[in-house]
């Protein structure tokens, strides 16, 4: 990520070995239906989160889908599922298993996910990675450290980095290709941050400057709206994210 991110929402596992983190200046609130919940989180690293924008997550699937089609109600169901995953971290994971399977059988339009995924400037968007599931879908678990990937439709670009608060971070910037719902991408350069020390890039660009492609690392979208995203990766895992701001620490 940039050198100095801003920041990022995150539901940090409740085993987490940090004391609760102090909510920005306005507390952040999730909604769902007769309830109203201020958030408050425990992770290993020292960083505080906020949406985009101050968006809140709804329980609800976003205008953006439901313009494409009447969505059937099992799915709508399932993005409620992981919109309360992502805010609580307590959905039993064989219920996050399900809305994967649910969700990527719909086969829902995906002509405006970059768009939503990547907005229409740059440096893009932010996500915050929130769960995991191996091959298959055989089992998951709630991701356990920060792991933050932006994603810039109008650059191309990629970063993904993982931050470990005080201790520092690791990111990989590089560029990107779409084609219908499959991401390509290939990343150009590491970012290293150790303690309080100022960051240093090491280059393994070279002079290839062919666009990303299927033989490289990717992923397959299955559902994005202003909200959460979900997509399968090369390996065959499959994962959900929760729009977010750029890391503080």
């Amino acid at each position: 990520m940039a050198s100095s991110p801003s920041n990022c929402f995150i539901a940090a596992p409740s085993h987490s070995l940090a004391p609760s983190i102090r909510p920005l200046h306005k507390p952040f609130n999730l909604n769902l239906p007769h309830r109203t919940t201020t958030l408050r989180f425990s992770c290993i690293q020292r960083i505080r989160a906020t949406l985009d924008d101050g968006a809140q997550i709804s329980s609800a699937p976003s205008v953006l889908v439901e313009e494409q089609t009447q969505l059937d109600k099992e799915v709508e169901e399932c993005v409620r599922v992981l919109k309360n995953a992502a805010k609580t971290r307590k959905v039993p994971q064989e219920e996050i298993l399900n809305a994967f399977t649910v969700i990527e059988k719909a086969k829902l339009d995906p002509s405006r996910f970059l768009q939503t995924l990547g907005g229409t400037e740059s440096p893009g968007r932010t996500w915050m990675l929130v769960f995991t599931a191996e091959k298959k879908l055989a089992r998951g678990r709630y991701f356990p450290i920060t792991a933050i990937q932006r994603f810039d439709a109008a650059g191309k670009r990629i970063e993904n980095g993982v931050y470990l608060g005080p201790l520092g971070s690791l990111t990989f910037e590089g560029r990107l290709s779409w084609k219908k719902r499959i991401l390509a991408f290939i990343f150009e350069k590491i970012r290293i941050k150790v303690g309080p020390l100022n960051p240093f890039e090491v280059s393994f660009k070279g002079d290839d400057e062919r666009e990303p492609n299927n033989s490289d690392p990717f992923f397959i979208w299955f559902y994005i709206d202003e909200e959460i995203a979900v997509a399968r990766g090369r390996s065959g895992g499959t994962a959900f994210w929760v729009r977010c701001k750029r890391v503080a620490y």
